[in-house]
């Protein structure tokens, strides 16, 4: 609803928070559509609609409905109150099929008339040229719309529609009943018991009155306020009256003129409507405090889903393609073809290392292992363990909302998870600096080594390899040392690097697993998270709005 506090201005009543309930009420609706009860949050929307409609309509004005049933004289007194033959009565038209209206002060009246849906055929305005000669007794109403309703028990459906629709527009109602069906279940069923929030605006009538027996006629009053207790309705009034002969209905004007002129009916029914919905939303609401998702709350979910997605099968792949390669570039280079006939753990997966070296292909599928049964329940169950941690204390239809929200988007997880791990950079695919060093030092060991031998076998040939001047280191010829160093040299430092390469490979596994439990994290918040936090949002708005409908 839109200028809602705008509309409050208008009413007498300026200056209150009406306006402010209204938006609450709205905003309460709003969040709870689709979560609670369709016709309970409809009902919330129809009265949000109806108080706002009425907000911008004339505030001089007060609303008034005859209702009754078929011969309890409802038009009668219509009549009686109005001063005019406007609605036909008797015999000329046992039941009234459309509703009448007539208005005492004209200025505003018509957009109020429209709102109310009632045909300019069937409008009276008292200071029209019908009413020339009585406005000095007709004063008293001034600002009042009376409105003659269809019968609440016709047998034409279109009545009790239009019946159930001005009920619900009107600021001030008065039953009409009569001395034989004044207990009638349908009435006090229908409209009587569900109104007790809005009794304050009731009035009933017992109209026939000449018709019962003096000696009887206080004990029937006393009856008719009997059933209305019953009802709830403990605060209405009861007026007797004979709309035929004119017994009370002086009573009932001045009742009419004197809540039209302290021009509180119309902020005393929308208080009735909005008090009555909003109660009854927050006892489908619930009063359970409103809940945050804290990060303690999703480690078990991001677990679940980290092994789920193959986390630690990736994690194991980086560790072993990273010493499998650094072993290759340490290692004695004779051998390197030997390991390098090996496919890379990381390839296996699809996984595979960019051209430049520096980060992982980026492909949008992986080759992991689909989730299996153990996983996919484990997942299932944690989710489920997520949503009812979060909605302990909640009604059932909240509960229902986070759970559903929570597993909304799990049809998406395989897809999102494997398009997490296939483009997390991995930080595998550059070696450490110094397994370039290394490899250098390899190189020269084994061209050391060939050096050697080559020699070696030229000296062999000559038979030159122990003559004295024959290069020689401690009395060891040259050649011999080179040889023996180069591959003693080379197999030594490849041992050695291999202690350190697996310390290597050790780390980047470590990184490799932090940054895709980041990802699985980034997915778990965008698939559960997110959609549990929005339920629970709108259980705070619910709850909030409702509390500012009841201020």
């Amino acid at each position: 609803m839109t200028s809602l506090l705008e509309g409050t201005d208008r009413l007498v009543t300026r200056g209150t928070d009406i306006g402010a309930r209204i938006d609450g009420l709205d905003d309460a609706a709003r969040a709870a559509r689709g979560r609670l009860d369709d016709s309970l949050v409809d009902d919330a929307a129809a009265v949000v609609d109806r108080a706002a409609g009425r907000l911008r309509l004339s505030a001089a004005h007060t609303v008034v409905a005859i209702a009754g049933a078929t011969g309890s004289g409802k038009s009668s007194t219509f009549n009686a109150l109005t001063g005019l033959e406007l609605s036909a009565v008797g015999v000329r038209r046992p039941t009234t099929s459309w509703a009448t209206a007539c208005v005492w002060g004209r200025d505003g009246a018509a957009e109020l008339l429209s709102w109310l849906g009632i045909a300019p055929r069937h409008q009276t305005t008292r200071d029209s040229m019908l009413d020339s000669g009585r406005r000095a007794q007709q004063a008293e109403l001034d600002g009042v719309v009376l409105l003659d309703l269809p019968d609440h028990d016709s047998t034409e459906v279109a009545h009790h529609l239009e019946v159930d629709r001005l009920v619900g527009l009107a600021d001030l109602l008065v039953w009409v009943v009569d001395p034989q069906k004044y207990a009638d279940a349908a009435l006090h069923d229908r409209y009587l018991k569900p109104a007790v929030e809005q009794q304050d605006v009731v009035i009933v009538v017992l109209n026939h009155i000449d018709t019962v027996p003096e000696e009887r006629r206080q004990s029937m009053l006393d009856d008719v306020r009997r059933l209305l207790d019953q009802d709830g309705m403990t605060r209405v009034p009861v007026l007797p009256i004979s709309a035929r002969n004119g017994i009370g209905v002086a009573e009932l004007k001045a009742e009419l003129a004197r809540r039209a002129a302290e021009k509180r009916s119309t902020r005393t029914r929308l208080d009735a409507d909005i008090h009555e919905v909003a109660g009854r939303l927050a006892a489908a609401n619930g009063d359970a405090p409103t809940r945050v998702v804290e990060s303690d709350r999703v480690t078990a979910l991001d677990a679940a889903f980290a092994d789920a997605a193959g986390v630690p099968l990736v994690v194991e792949a980086v560790q072993r393609s990273v010493r499998q390669r650094g072993n290759r570039a340490t290692g004695w280079p004779v051998l390197g073809w030997i390991s390098g006939m090996k496919p890379d753990p990381l390839k296996h997966l699809d996984l595979d290392l960019g051209d430049d070296g520096e980060r992982l292909s980026g492909r949008s599928r992986t080759a992991l292992p689909e989730p299996t049964q153990v996983q996919r329940a484990r997942v299932d169950d944690e989710v489920r363990s997520f949503a009812d941690d979060l909605t302990s204390g909640m009604t059932p239809s909240w509960v229902e909302a986070v759970r559903r929200g929570a597993a909304s988007r799990l049809g998406d997880l395989g897809d999102r998870l494997d398009e997490a791990l296939a483009g997390t950079d991995l930080g595998a695919a550059k070696l450490p600096s110094w397994c370039g060093v290394v490899r250098v030092l390899q190189w020269l060991l084994l061209l050391a080594a060939l050096g050697g031998l080559v020699w070696t076998g030229v000296l062999v040939g000559q038979g030159k390899l122990s003559d004295a001047d024959t290069p020689q280191v401690a009395g060891v010829a040259l050649a011999l040392v080179l040889l023996v160093g180069g591959l003693a040299g080379g197999l030594l430092l490849a041992l050695v690097s291999r202690i350190f390469v697996a310390g290597a490979a050790r780390s980047r596994a470590r990184h490799a697993d932090e940054r895709l439990r980041s990802a699985v994290n980034d997915v778990t918040h965008e698939l559960v998270v997110e959609p549990v936090e929005t339920e629970l949002a709108a259980y705070a708005a619910v709850r909030s709005g409702v509390e500012r409908a009841l201020a």
